[in-house]
């Protein structure tokens, strides 16, 4: 999947769609999902054009990929589904369904999750 410049978090990132921002730092911005899926739903995005986490990892240089991993979790203390337990998803390529081509954390918390995947 090629990175699409006019996607929809490059476009939060430009500043041409308005976020509910959590978060931000040099190299990550975090905010609230518009369609909730669990009482905390935060999405945390590089500021980097990376479509997906195989992208990110062999192309981000090493302060991008700290400060990502360090705001996932620094976003989910702050929120305060640390202490009880919360999930991260992030979808790569085109048979996890992911949607949108720039990589992207689901930050989900606040009451019981179930199961992640259920089977086939």
């Amino acid at each position: 999947m090629p990175y699409d410049p006019d996607n929809i978090f490059a476009k939060i990132l430009r500043g041409d769609i308005p976020c509910d921002k959590v978060y931000e730092d040099d190299h990550v911005l975090s905010f609230r999902d518009l369609h909730p899926q669990a009482p905390t739903h935060i999405l945390v995005i590089p500021k980097g054009a990376y479509t997906d986490m195989d992208d990110f990892t062999a192309n981000a240089a090493p302060e991008e990929m700290a400060a990502f991993f360090k705001a996932v979790g620094h976003v989910a203390r702050e929120e305060g589904v640390a202490e009880t337990g919360y999930r991260i998803i992030s979808n790569c390529g085109v048979n996890s369904g992911q949607e949108v081509p720039h990589l992207h954390i689901h930050i989900l918390g606040g009451r019981k999750l179930g199961r992640m995947v259920a089977a086939a």
